[in-house]
């Protein structure tokens, strides 16, 4: 029963993550994994609760014991750019988003997970997780742009509709992961190991007036139009990676967490290889987490954990869109093949590294059935004010995240529970790298509320 319910669960889980759209958060990535987790904005690893938790720390399995927990979250995002007037509209080689502020569509994405443990013998476990993790969507429907179709000279210009000048412009980024943990115990540590398999899907639209810029165009003097940069319908990628963990059982009352994924080698997105450096690659980046959990009371828990995602190490993440000027089509004297989009060095989004500094607590009131959850965590967003006008296609501006929730066990003990969470409005403003008479504003805030029942 419980084997059958877990694998029409997971079949659930993962059809909804495919179809499914996520938002950035932290860089990309959700502030936390698990309704418990997220209740207190992604801190207490070192003191799992939930079969899910594993996704956040791979040795917490053995320590949650026989679980199945399922969740659904509604995330929604809130996204928009404010362009400013600019002194040229598009002649020179200018490529000008025309002064308006735009906002994003799509603003309610479901978001499910499902998790569950497996206690075996002499202190170890199994652990069996699907759940969605990150991603990036806009749908922009207004907006427009002037610029030269012809190339980099002085007028004539167009005006023409869309963000990007080509029609409705978005970008619809999704991820699911399956994971199988195997934990176990030694002393008063728990380690975890075990293989994360991940699936990406990725889609486009409104971006081929940056045709010229792309290697294939560049490489073939001008003759060869790019075929891999825009609306081309939903491609697929296939990856794995690797998760370590383990937790220390220090005292009575602290608990310490350590774990890592790897960097995820993805397959390359074949359909978009003129847009995404070295022919479409995009691979998820490592992440890193460090816990302490603190049992202040015996009614009342704080945590304290460091989150490190390593998006400078993703080419088609972190390369400065500065590097397009190094294309020789790009009307600045380059000569360098590989500096335009889809080249081995081709401009990417800009973003750096994010650190994710998260504190929360939980506190179970007299005998009372509810355990109350709390929390927040920042960092800083990661887009470089160079790369705006790229980045209203990702506008991962938010740094803030507040958060709460309940659970209640019934006599079986079993326990429903619901998370909450705020990201105030946060922006960042730079110039238009192909116009720099004007300024771009991206903004971004967001809420969430999540769904939970664990047996």
């Amino acid at each position: 029963m419980r084997a059958n319910t877990l694998f029409a669960g997971g079949a659930i889980a993962t059809a909804l993550l495919i179809s499914g759209n996520a938002a950035a958060t932290n860089g990309y990535f959700t502030h936390g994994i698990g309704t418990h987790n997220k209740a207190q904005a992604g801190s207490g690893t070192a003191s799992p609760e939930q079969s899910i938790d594993a996704a956040n720390n791979i040795a917490s399995g053995v320590l949650v014991g026989d679980r199945l927990d399922m969740g659904i979250a509604i995330f929604s995002p809130r996204r928009s750019y404010d362009a400013t007037d600019s002194q040229i509209n598009g002649q020179f080689g200018a490529f000008t988003i025309n002064a308006d502020n735009v906002e994003s569509g799509s603003e309610y994405f479901p978001i499910p997970y499902i998790g569950k443990s497996w206690a075996l013998e002499n202190d170890r476990a199994i652990s069996l997780l699907f759940y969605g993790r990150g991603g990036m969507n806009t749908d922009y429907t207004d907006g427009s742009a002037t610029f030269d179709p012809d190339g980099p000279g002085p007028a004539p210009v167009m005006t023409l509709p869309g963000t990007f000048g080509t029609g409705n412009t978005g970008v619809n980024l999704n991820q699911a992961f399956l994971e199988l943990g195997y934990s176990f115990k030694a002393g008063d540590f728990a380690f975890g190991i075990g293989p994360v398999i991940a699936m990406q899907t990725f889609e486009i639209e409104g971006v081929s007036a940056f045709g010229g810029f792309t290697k294939t165009f560049a490489a073939s003097g001008g003759t060869q139009p790019p075929t891999g940069l825009s609306n081309n319908g939903t491609d697929y990628s296939l990856g794995y990676g690797l998760k370590v963990g383990a937790i220390w059982n220090a005292t009575d009352t602290l608990d310490f967490a350590v774990s890592y994924q790897s960097r995820m080698e993805m397959q390359e997105f074949d359909d978009y290889s003129d847009l995404f450096a070295q022919k479409g690659s995009f691979d998820i980046p490592a992440v890193g987490r460090v816990g302490v959990s603190w049992q202040a009371t015996e009614r009342l828990k704080l945590h304290f954990d460091i989150e490190h995602a390593q998006y400078g190490e993703i080419e088609s993440i972190a390369t400065p869109l500065q590097r397009i000027f190094d294309c020789p089509t790009a009307g600045q004297g380059g000569t360098n093949v590989e500096a335009c989009f889809g080249g081995n060095q081709g401009a990417g989004f800009g973003w750096s590294d994010v650190t994710t500094y998260k504190i929360g607590g939980s506190y179970i009131r007299g005998d009372s059935p509810f355990t109350y959850r709390f929390g927040y965590n920042y960092s800083e967003q990661p887009i470089d004010e160079s790369a705006v006008v790229l980045n209203i296609l990702a506008p991962a501006t938010v740094e803030q995240h507040f958060t709460f929730g309940v659970s209640r066990k019934n006599a079986k003990g079993n326990e429903f529970s619901v998370a909450f969470m705020y990201a105030p409005e946060n922006s960042v403003t730079g110039p238009n790298a192909f116009d720099p008479t004007q300024n771009i504003e991206l903004t971004m805030d967001q809420f969430e509320i999540e769904f939970s029942w664990s047996w």
